[in-house]
């Protein structure tokens, strides 16, 4: 019995209007592989952006005296860095998960 709401996400999605995502993709693990290492790569320039913002923001406020803008800033930089830590240990439990079942989950030939 086929189910009613299944669909083949590799021949419904067209990349350019005429190539199917099954054909630029020859498995899952090739296109995970490539959303994981965009993302990391992402997730660095973010982490980048709002440390620069924070930080340019805490020298302003710590140069108008202001304790209010200081404690903005310093949550913006607080708040990137425990971002990058959940995106960078959830990386490192993959690679753990790697190590102890065998499995390849980043390697683009799973």
């Amino acid at each position: 019995m086929k189910p009613v709401f299944a669909i083949d996400i590799g021949q419904a999605i067209k990349l350019d209007g005429v190539s199917k995502l099954s054909d630029t993709y020859q498995n899952t693990g090739t296109l995970v592989n490539i959303i994981v290492k965009n993302g990391a790569v992402i997730a660095g320039i973010i982490l980048l952006a709002l440390l620069i913002v924070g930080g340019l923001m805490f020298i302003i406020g710590a140069g108008s005296d202001d304790s209010k803008k200081i404690q903005n800033a310093q949550n913006i930089i607080v708040s990137s860095l425990i971002g990058f830590a959940v995106i960078f240990l959830a990386f490192v439990i993959i690679q753990i998960v790697q190590v102890i079942t065998g499995l390849n989950i980043l390697n683009s030939n799973l």
